[in-house]
């Protein structure tokens, strides 16, 4: 390991799913549901008071700079109650040490109350909650484990978090179901209050024999480069001859066409305003900044997870054995996310691109975006190119110039949202 490639402790970040894949929804799309199918048959899917100290006091101690960020996912993390998260922030004061402590819930919002609301804007949280637009659309995925609609249930917590003052972002999954409804989904989070606002498109191949076999409902990634967590035959390295991907998956085209859509309502009207993450980190790109978003970053390796029962794996999308990097309560986080086995995952994201993406003009702000997603040939044949290089082609594309205008005025010094004015002359 050299000063190049070493993963540095200030950048180490880590979302904790201390409930793993349970869930109170059954959205048709999650990939991470069948991950408890990784556990015994009678795992108690709880993190356990003696992992969540070992967690909060390594993690704490495993960071240089002066602020931490703790992430909570799941699965659906409310699920473990309220008296859990006033455990953890407890004790993130009590290893604090001096450090800002700073938390970060993603949650489907169903179980969201006042008494939540309250604590959550007590201890200061930011809370991501998902929705996948009006009623009818969000629907077709998102149903409860009876069938029924989860919709009213997520805006009533929306509406909870609104009434404590409650930072949230919405985060919207695009798929085959709501990719053709570009403004409506816009435009009803914006009636919801939603300021901050992030798309993620669904992207799942179906599962082979084999991998059907261990449990599993959808395709494991492409393999990685991974010599130094290489097995004899790892189940991401399982042969592949086809790429079907499931009925929830975007079509590549309509998702660059999605984000062209609601680009051009919001670079009129609520730059400034609204805050479109897709939108923001391409614009940190198109200004020579670091990605905001692990996925259009050039290499991988500073984003773990961390499973109830205290397994450490290099990503949610490569939480396979060949992939775990240690526990938490048996090995230290900086040694784990330093290891040869996460350099050499994060570098693969960067050695394993094809030519054609070397090549493009666009490089610069998708860096061939997640490797789960590499799993379609260029036209010269070669394997690796992004099922969603077509789309994100074409929406970079279409946000060139506005882009360079506003790469422009904050090298002015000048706010972006003077862009609004300029496009509409």
């Amino acid at each position: 390991m050299n000063a190049d490639t070493a993963v540095s402790l200030t950048g180490i970040h880590l979302m904790a799913k201390p409930i793993g894949a349970l869930c109170n929804l059954d959205c048709g799309y999650c990939f991470y549901l069948e991950k408890q199918n990784a556990f015994p048959p009678r795992e108690r899917f709880r993190m356990s008071d003696e992992v969540l100290e070992a967690y909060v006091q390594r993690y704490i101690a495993a960071q240089s700079a002066p602020e931490v960020e703790f992430t909570w996912q799941g699965g659906e993390p409310t699920l473990l109650g309220l008296e859990f998260f006033e455990r953890a922030v407890a004790l993130q004061r009590k290893f604090a040490r001096g450090k800002l402590i700073r938390n970060t819930l993603q949650t489907n919002g169903t179980l969201l109350d006042d008494e939540w609301a309250a604590f959550l804007r007590r201890e200061g949280f930011l809370v991501g909650v998902s929705l996948d637009g009006p009623r009818a659309l969000n629907d077709v995925a998102r149903p409860d484990k009876r069938g029924h609609s989860s919709y009213d249930d997520t805006v009533r917590g929306l509406a909870a978090l609104s009434r404590h003052g409650v930072d949230f972002n919405v985060l919207v999954t695009v798929s085959s179901a709501n990719v053709h409804q570009p403004l409506e989904i816009y435009r009803h989070l914006k009636e919801l209050g939603a300021s901050f606002i992030q798309f993620n498109p669904v992207v799942e191949r179906t599962a082979q024999p084999e991998e059907k076999i261990i449990g599993l409902h959808f395709g494991v990634p492409p393999a990685l480069s991974l010599p130094a967590v290489a097995k004899a035959k790892p189940v991401a390295q399982v042969a592949r001859t086809e790429t079907a991907v499931t009925p929830h998956t975007v079509n590549a085209l309509a998702y660059g066409t999605f984000l062209s859509a609601v680009f051009d309502e919001w670079v009129r009207h609520d730059v400034g305003t609204i805050h479109v993450m897709n939108f923001e980190w391409a614009l940190a790109s198109w200004c020579q900044l670091p990605a905001g978003a692990c996925i259009f970053s050039p290499r991988c390796g500073k984003a773990a997870i961390v499973e109830h029962d205290g397994s450490v794996y290099a990503c949610d999308h490569f939480m396979y054995p060949e992939y775990r990097l240690g526990n938490v309560m048996s090995d230290e986080l900086g040694s784990m996310m330093s290891s040869q086995a996460q350099i050499d995952f994060g570098m693969a994201k960067e050695t394993s691109l094809p030519g054609e993406c070397l090549r493009c003009e666009f490089r610069f702000a998708c860096h061939g975006e997640c490797p789960k997603n590499r799993f379609i040939e260029t036209v010269d044949g070669e394997p690796g190119l992004n099922y969603l290089c077509a789309g994100y082609k074409a929406y970079f594309r279409h946000i060139t110039p506005a882009m360079n205008i506003m790469a422009r005025l904050l090298g002015q010094g000048k706010p972006a949202d003077e862009v609004m004015e300029i496009i509409r002359s």
